[in-house]
């Protein structure tokens, strides 16, 4: 028998999330595997594994295991009630195994719960509710990859300015961006893809840790792992939370990549700047000119809200002997907002980038806004075979400024400054962009073989 994956009533409408904010930071298909229903139905999946785990293993009878299964099955449990009853006791499964208690009898009892404890339960729920949730995460992240690597391809010599501490630098291409955009988001999905598969896992320690109550309990928490479909740990891992902080580590990589794009298409898309706009809404209440960057604003809200969540999770680390008073507590709540936000990110992500509208020509216009003096660097390497390095930016450097100071363009003021000793053609060609991005082209070329050849390991 495998554990189903429906067992309550409570289980989040395929409609998603319904709340004022609900829509706007999270997205459905993780909502659907984080709302109060999903983690009722992953406390309900570990009790029924348990029960069938132990009757394969006879410590306890198939009967009453199928009087556990059974009751499971076909029970109704409400999550807000077992919070209220959670009061007495710090954590909703004690209400809850008494809920299940209720509908069978002293046989099936003895099935129930056999040799665990609270946290056995919530520690792997919290690992099935991550593991589910994180489907559709992974799912975004390869679609926002997608997008990262069609927008890589398509510009993958469209010129633009690169800018350094916020001012011109030197040209690079809108294809190199996106490029790193992709490279990133891959990295982080592989991180993420790691925890998934390698480090969620089953829990079952009993009450300190020991299994002293059950026989041969070391044996099952492998079986309990491959019922569940988790890791299978060494040893129980009550007060070693690191499993819990790689989680929130990789989430907290992931919010950090996608918060760099949102950022970047907000700048991009600035009325002085206008490379970039999003697709579709940005409407205003006051202003009906407006145009704002809506999609890349929300992924923002949701990835400033990650790194004190991801904070909250390596702070309840340090735990107490055998089991924490209150920073295990402290983990449920916090580890299923880093899932939804970082959900929400992923969603806002994708949608800005499918419709992402780029302006080649505005791009290249704002490359001449200094008048060529980002080309002045190239200018210099020119000069340096016949000057020496150190002269030449000397020279170049006093000429840019004297451009300014006249408001002249830097070609006029190559042109006029004597000691330049270049051709107008060779100036031409020193002052040419498309001539001066280096291994761009190559390095989105490299990129784009990476992540294509992700989908053939």
């Amino acid at each position: 028998m495998k554990p189903s994956s429906s067992t309550s009533e409570h289980s989040a409408s395929p409609s998603g999330p319904r709340s004022l904010w609900g829509a706007l930071f999270t997205d459905p298909d993780v909502e659907a595997e984080t709302c109060d229903g999903a983690w009722l139905r992953a406390m309900l999946d570990f009790e029924r594994a348990l029960a069938i785990v132990q009757a394969r293993a006879r410590i306890v009878t198939e009967e009453a295991a199928r009087m556990v299964v059974t009751a499971i099955d076909v029970g109704h449990y409400d999550p807000v009630a077992l919070g209220e009853g959670a009061l007495t006791s710090g954590t909703p499964v004690v209400p809850l195994v008494r809920a299940i208690g209720a509908h069978v009898t002293t046989e099936g009892r003895a099935a129930l719960h056999n040799g665990a404890t609270s946290q056995d339960v919530l520690d792997t729920a919290m690992s099935l509710v991550a593991h589910r949730a994180l489907g559709p995460i992974l799912a975004g992240l390869r679609g926002v990859a997608a997008e990262c690597e069609r927008l890589a391809e398509r510009h993958r010599d469209t010129l633009i300015a690169g800018r350094t501490l916020a001012q011109h630098a030197l040209p690079t291409t809108f294809g190199l961006k996106c490029a790193g955009w992709m490279v990133a988001v891959d990295e982080a999905e592989t991180a993420l893809a790691r925890v998934r598969t390698q480090r969620l896992a089953v829990q079952f320690g009993g009450a300190a840790g020991t299994l002293a109550a059950v026989r041969s309990g070391a044996d099952l928490t492998g079986q309990l792992a491959d019922e569940l479909g988790l890791a299978a740990p060494l040893i129980p891992w009550h007060t070693n939370r690191t499993r819990v902080a790689e989680l929130a580590g990789a989430l907290g990589e992931a919010s950090g990549v996608l918060a760099k794009i949102a950022q970047d298409v907000v700048l991009l898309a600035q009325t002085e700047v206008g490379e970039v706009a999003e697709g579709d809404g940005g409407t205003s209440s006051a202003m009906p000119h407006k145009h704002n960057p809506v999609r890349s604003v929300l992924v923002t809200a949701c990835t400033r809200r990650v790194p004190g969540l991801v904070a909250t999770v390596l702070s309840a680390m340090a735990q107490e002997h055998e089991r924490a008073a209150g920073a295990w507590h402290s983990e449920w709540q916090t580890v299923t907002e880093l899932l939804r936000l970082v959900g929400g990110a992923v969603r806002g992500t994708r949608e800005l980038l499918s419709r992402l509208r780029v302006d080649p020509e505005r791009m290249r216009r704002n490359l001449d806004l200094t008048g060529g003096l980002l080309m002045a660097e190239n200018v210099a390497v020119r000069l340096a075979d016949r000057i020496g390095r150190s002269e030449a930016q000397d020279l170049v450097a006093e000429v840019c400024r004297t451009a300014v100071a006249a408001g002249q363009s830097l070609r006029d003021a190559l042109l006029a400054d004597l000691r330049i000793g270049l051709s107008e053609k060779e100036i031409d060609d020193a002052l040419d962009p498309a001539g001066y991005v280096g291994s761009a082209g190559e390095f989105v070329d490299r990129a784009l073989v990476a992540h294509r050849g992700r989908g053939r390991s």
